[in-house]
């Protein structure tokens, strides 16, 4: 059970207490990115009071939003805290007034020292180190949202969001077992396609964007790309035959019903064998309460999937980590 929000994110939270901000801006690259898509579903269903956009680091820098000033929040994050386009973001937002938090594994690494807050989280992915994932860059996410909403809204949110993410760990280990022959089944069909495709909406399209361009395009080197499903309808639908291999994440929250249309026309027009759903009703989430499930499906599906990629890796016998050409081995690009 979880009682308390980190002690970072209280004083994050206490620093910014009093004020008012007209407008959130969620800031990241890659990986931190997709989880500040759920971040601003998260937000647009439960905040009244200000405005909120997600941007790429990058581009929040070139696109320098007119918005932007001393009554703007920044949040922004990057695992290692390097990220050299979020922490030129994080210098930016600063020079134009706006109070800035930072995300990251590190709190001495340059993005913890180029914020006004920085905030630690826990990862599992990439350091191999086991996590309660209440504590991942998702949960703390949320918790720190749930946090600025209900400050100035009183919501309660935080309450009902703590006591669910104290279930969060279990039921995902529940699905993992859940889940395992079915991972079984699929992995020797997709290991040896060139493309797989990922599709969801919502809250859970962060997570097949991270699968995406994280997982299997950066891992694995698959032809993918993050499908909405919606956007299906308007061109990617064209790709779909018997042999196209699609993972579909079926949400909880208000626009399941875009996905449910979504898988209907692929196993109609695809072939089940190639078609992996993953339905958050299938979950056995118990202790989380209703409101919230929405928002740590995701977290369950990202997790189980990354077992799924580990499969694939030792059916391809490409290595996920250390397997890659680019990522951490250039630093001139």
């Amino acid at each position: 059970m979880i009682s308390a929000l980190p002690a970072d994110v209280e004083r994050a939270l206490n620093a910014t207490a009093g004020r008012q901000f007209s407008h959130l801006f969620l800031v990241a690259c890659g990986g931190s990115l997709s989880i500040m898509m759920a971040g601003k579903y998260f937000l647009d269903r439960h905040n009244g009071t200000f405005a909120c956009d997600s941007y790429n680091a990058d581009e929040f820098v070139c696109r320098d939003p007119r918005r932007l000033g001393p009554d703007t929040l920044v949040v922004l994050c990057s695992q290692t805290g390097t990220t050299k386009e979020t922490v030129r973001a994080a210098n930016h937002a600063r020079t134009r007034g706006a109070t800035t938090i930072g995300m990251t594994l590190d709190q001495t690494s340059p993005l913890a020292r180029a914020v006004d807050h920085p905030i630690a989280y826990q990862a599992s992915y990439t350091t191999g180190k086991a996590i309660d994932a209440a504590y991942s860059n998702y949960g703390v996410l949320y918790m720190l949202l749930a946090g600025l909403i209900d400050a100035r809204e009183d919501g309660g949110l935080t309450d009902d969001l703590l006591i669910s993410l104290g279930h969060l760990q279990p039921s995902i280990e529940r699905a993992h077992r859940a889940y395992a022959d079915r991972f079984e089944a699929f992995a020797p069909r997709f290991a040896p396609r060139e493309a797989i495709y990922t599709l969801a909406s919502g809250a859970s399209y962060g997570a097949a964007y991270s699968y995406a361009i994280c997982v299997l395009m950066e891992m694995q080197w698959y032809d993918s790309q993050a499908i909405h499903a919606n956007e299906f309808f308007h061109g990617p639908f064209e790709v779909v035959d018997k042999d196209a291999c699609f993972i579909v994440l079926l949400g909880l929250d208000e626009t399941r019903s875009l996905s449910e249309r979504a898988r209907d026309f692929l196993i109609e027009y695809g072939s089940r064998e190639n078609i992996l759903v993953l339905d958050g009703a299938e979950l056995d989430l118990s202790g989380m309460s209703e409101h919230i499930k929405p928002y740590l499906v995701p977290l369950v599906f990202f997790d189980t999937l990354w077992r799924f990629a580990y499969k694939l890796a030792g059916l391809r016998d490409r290595p996920m980590l250390e397997g890659r050409r680019y990522m951490k081995k250039l630093s001139d690009y």
